[in-house]
């Protein structure tokens, strides 16, 4: 499940790329496939396993192109154990939300893209996140949960204050709302409709059918769980 456009983020073989709380790979398989040289960061040592285990797998299958490289990194988003100026692009997705000192993790991302290097920051939307926060305080106060909710003009003004140029927005991954406002809804618990409406999603991204697709794309603009900002570091 991808939350950002590769394609207009520029994503190509050879690329230098990196995915910043990269979680479980989710972002860094798609650029691997690509042929970017993907380092994939994120402070949990088992979800950055789990991340190489399944690039090894891509590897076995001949997916990315031949000599694409990847590399897991543990690291802090607040202090980057990496070079400056060193990546093309950088991917940051649903990780800020969870940062107290944002405004360093924005200041890092800045320094270790190359001028004219484009970046893609991703966070929950403020009205999605927001009914979210209204209906369930577990959905959110808990160890490692987000810690705000941001409008997609202040990020802008941080990303700016950073010295990126803000390019374009987008919006991604409606009928996920819609699930987090059920799951809010019922307390976090896992009730029958709660469990229908996941199978929906999951049958949603394996089969990609036009109706969900198209409805998806319709709603985006107006629910989409996400908001995506697409960044350029002049040269």
């Amino acid at each position: 499940m991808l939350t950002l456009d590769y394609d207009r983020l520029d994503v190509r073989a050879g690329t230098q790329l990196l995915d910043l709380g990269c979680g479980e790979g989710r972002h860094t398989f798609e650029a691997y496939r690509r042929g970017a040289h993907v380092v994939s960061l994120d402070l949990s040592h088992a979800d950055l396993a789990t991340t190489r285990t399944w690039t090894g797998a891509m590897d076995l299958a001949g997916e990315p192109p031949a000599g694409t490289r990847t590399a897991p990194v543990v690291g802090d988003l607040r202090a980057l154990p990496l070079p400056d100026a060193s990546f093309d692009r950088v991917i940051a997705s649903e990780v800020l939300e969870h940062i107290v000192d944002d405004a360093s993790a924005v200041a890092e991302i800045a320094r270790v893209l190359k001028p004219g290097g484009l970046a893609a920051i991703t966070v929950p939307r403020w009205l999605p996140e927001r009914i979210c926060w209204a209906l369930s305080d577990t959905y959110h106060a808990n160890e490692g949960g987000h810690v705000r909710i941001y409008r997609a003009s202040e990020l802008a003004g941080l990303c700016r204050d950073a010295g990126l140029e803000h390019t374009g927005t987008g919006h991604a991954h409606a009928l996920h709302s819609v699930y987090w406002w059920l799951k809010c809804f019922f307390g976090m618990e896992d009730t029958p409709i709660v469990r229908a409406w996941h199978r929906l999603l999951v049958w949603d991204i394996v089969k990609k059918p036009r109706a969900t697709r198209l409805a998806e794309r319709a709603l985006n603009p107006l629910i989409g769980k996400s908001v995506v900002l697409y960044l350029r570091k002049p040269a």
